[in-house]
């Protein structure tokens, strides 16, 4: 694993639902694609070879040579380090509820919103950066790194203490944009209208999807490469009001 970057190894057997998911991974920051697996048994073999480089697993409930829980209590055991998210089809309280015992990090049903997808990503990016060299955590900060808190304290409580490298003028300025907008942005477009750098606007923009106030969808570009634009949902303006 290269410094930042977080490796994820694809479970699916449908190929092209396979590769939208390569390609999202690919458009989100801090994570890259390990390997891709059609089955349980090479999902093992992946996990086999390249274990150490993996950190999360997407894993589909079901597979034509095993169930994708008896692979999950297979990964659960054996790489203690990997966190698993389903991503599946499956519906079944059962399903879901054995998930939960295996403890998989999140349970996502298909058809899965491009939203949905950067929430779970960044929520992952954000918990392993935040128990990453910290020898001992209070219950304050756990219900933080957790988002545990009551919708209307978080509000308050994300405003006063934002995030490093988030500033309040310019989230206030992004949030502007994207509102005066006709259409969803790129983060290159709104990185011309910041008057920033592209990698400082994707950071705000995705400051925002991981706060459920704005939505990330993947577009094609005049050459023809996937790429994620921006759109404001409703919740945005509260924040600001808070700004």
């Amino acid at each position: 694993m290269s410094e930042g970057q977080y490796g994820i190894l694809v479970v699916e057997d449908d190929f092209r639902i396979a590769d939208i998911h390569r390609a999202f991974i690919e458009q989100s920051e801090g994570f890259y694609v390990v390997g891709m697996a059609r089955n349980g048994s090479e999902a093992k073999a992946i996990m086999a070879e390249h274990g150490p480089s993996i950190q999360l697993v997407l894993l589909d409930a079901y597979l034509p040579d095993v169930e994708g829980l008896e692979l999950l209590w297979a990964i659960r055991r054996d790489y203690v380090h990997v966190d698993i998210v389903m991503v599946t089809a499956a519906r079944e309280v059962d399903t879901i509820s054995e998930a939960l015992r295996g403890g998989v990090f999140d349970y996502l049903i298909k058809p899965i919103e491009a939203a949905r997808m950067t929430q779970m990503l960044t929520r992952f990016q954000r918990e392993r950066e935040a128990l990453a060299n910290r020898d001992e955590m209070n219950q304050d900060e756990l219900d933080h790194v957790l988002a545990r808190l009551h919708p209307g304290e978080a509000l308050r409580q994300k405003t006063n203490v934002l995030p490093k490298g988030i500033d309040r003028l310019t989230l206030r300025r992004v949030i502007e944009a994207l509102d005066e907008a006709p259409d969803a942005l790129t983060a290159m477009q709104m990185a011309r209208t910041m008057g920033a750098s592209r990698s400082t606007a994707r950071r705000y923009l995705e400051f925002l999807v991981a706060e459920q106030s704005v939505s990330a969808e993947l577009g094609y570009g005049d050459v023809g490469r996937p790429e994620r634009r921006y759109r404001l949902l409703g919740g945005a303006h509260a924040w600001l009001e808070t700004l």
